[in-house]
Parts: C-alpha cells; structure tokens; sequence
C-alpha cells in the first residue's frame, strides 16, 4: 500500500503485517489447499450449517458454544505458548504480539457482527465453505461483508473508536 505525499511522490505505508510484503512471488497453492481443507472441516462438522447456528443463538444447542469455547481455549494456550517461549513464524521471524487497547467501538462492533451473524447465519469462516457447498444465496452476504468493510474503511475515522 502506497501514499502519495505533497510532492506527489510516492512513499510506503507500514503495515501490521511486513512479512506479507516481503515475498510477493510466494506460490500461494498452499493457502488454497490449506483454505480448502478447513472448509471440508467446518462442512463435516456442520460448523457452517445455519440450522446449528440458529440453534446457538436460540439457546437450544451446546454444540456451536463448544466448538468456539475450544477454539477460544486453543487460541488463549496458542499465544501463551508463543509469548513463554519465543516461538517463532515458520519463516523464523519473531511473532510480536502488540497489547490491546480497549474501546467502546469494539462493543458496538461485536454486537453489529453478532446481529449480522443471527439474521444470515453465517460469520466470515463459513461464508466461502457455504458458498463452496451450493449455498449460492449466501453470495449476498458476501458482497455485503465486502460492502461493509468498504464502509467501515471509509467512515473508521468518524466512527466511535
């Protein structure tokens, strides 16, 4: 990502993610393969299925609570182990994992993300893995992911951080 200064030169922008500039050229078959084994996972789990979902926010089922909680879990252990042992990438660059500030954004955010997840059942996971298994429909809820984080791109500054 670039800027133009004053001068109409242009200068580089830093970024959360530098490694990802580094290697342009990678082959990013793995990725797709990668992307495409996790998405088998959450079909045969039935992690993208709308009715489980509907059941989590309906109280009437433990079994989308558990796959998260679990997956809460091995994320919380993950990055304790990274911080405790100096893990690194497997490229072997040092992992910096910057402390959070919290703001109120994040609440009105989540429960946005929540409402959105209730009404199409589907949260930004799954919506590749539905799509991929025939539910052609959930093609909507894409563009309006893509659509959203357009808007949240172009108003972030004006909005409650």
């Amino acid at each position: 990502m670039k800027v133009a200064d004053k001068n109409k030169n242009v200068a580089p922008v830093e970024c959360e993610a530098p490694n990802l500039q580094d290697k342009k050229s990678e082959n990013l078959l793995k990725y797709l393969v990668i992307g495409i084994v996790f998405g088998i996972v959450f079909v045969k789990a039935e992690i993208i299925s709308w009715f489980r979902i509907q059941e989590m926010f309906r109280l009437q089922s433990f079994f989308m609570y558990g796959v998260i909680g679990s997956a809460v879990m091995v994320g919380i252990i993950s990055v304790q182990l990274i911080k405790r042992f100096n893990i690194k990438s497997i490229s072997g660059e040092t992992i910096i994992i910057p402390k959070k500030e919290f703001r109120k954004g994040q609440i009105i955010g989540g429960l946005i993300f929540g409402l959105g997840w209730a009404l199409t059942g589907a949260c930004p996971g799954p919506l590749f893995a539905q799509i991929g298994s025939g539910f052609t429909v959930v093609t909507v809820t894409l563009l309006s992911a893509i659509v959203g984080t357009w808007v949240y791109g172009k108003f972030a500054d004006k909005l409650p951080n």
